[in-house]
């Protein structure tokens, strides 16, 4: 069974971590779940829900973001995928400086040192110049940056359609089938 590490932090947008740990376990992945205390924050605020209740589903393992002995914190642990959704500036700012001072922030630091899939997923807008220089930097080093910034062409009928295509497009960076929205094809657009 795929494992990932799935961290929300404390940027608005938590509606986008909670619908891909939806997804992941759907797709038959197990979910290592570390919520910041901002991101607990915004989970209850945007969601109505707690880290506890997310962390109740089958398949999900909700991790103490203060355990930095958690098995996300070691590169001998194999996770497939580590995903920072939604990724605060702070968080994005702390893992490019290397620091490492809770869960979040070790874990995405060790998929950088084992080289392996870590997407962040910025929600923030407008975003400042050293969160930029900062994502700059770790796009160099291989780190998928992905912002929640929804498309319009395919008609979205409400929030969960623009929630369903960010989900998407980090879905597809991991590889995961999934039946979120349509796919584009090319024939959208009469060109006669």
């Amino acid at each position: 069974m795929p494992e990932a590490v799935v961290a929300i932090t404390g940027a608005s947008g938590a509606q986008y971590g909670v619908r891909l740990v939806d997804e992941l376990l759907n797709a038959g992945w197990s979910v290592s779940l570390i919520v910041t205390d901002a991101g607990a924050i915004n989970l209850a605020l945007e969601c109505g829900i707690a880290p506890e209740v997310l962390g109740e589903r089958d398949g999900v393992t909700l991790e103490d973001n203060g355990n930095l002995a958690a098995r996300a914190a070691s590169g001998s642990a194999r996770f497939d995928a580590y995903v920072v959704c939604p990724a605060s500036g702070t968080t994005i700012g702390k893992i490019a400086a290397g620091i490492s001072d809770n869960l979040a922030t070790r874990s995405s630091l060790v998929a950088l040192k084992e080289r392996r899939k870590l997407i962040l997923v910025p929600r923030e807008t407008p975003v400042s110049t050293p969160h930029l220089e900062a994502m700059a930097r770790m796009s160099s080093w291989g780190v998928v940056i992905l912002p929640a910034s929804p498309g319009f062409y395919n008609s979205p009928e409400g929030i969960d359609d623009l929630v369903d295509f960010v989900v998407a497009r980090i879905l597809d960076q991991m590889d995961v089938e999934h039946a979120l929205g349509r796919r584009w094809t090319g024939d959208e657009v009469d060109r006669n």
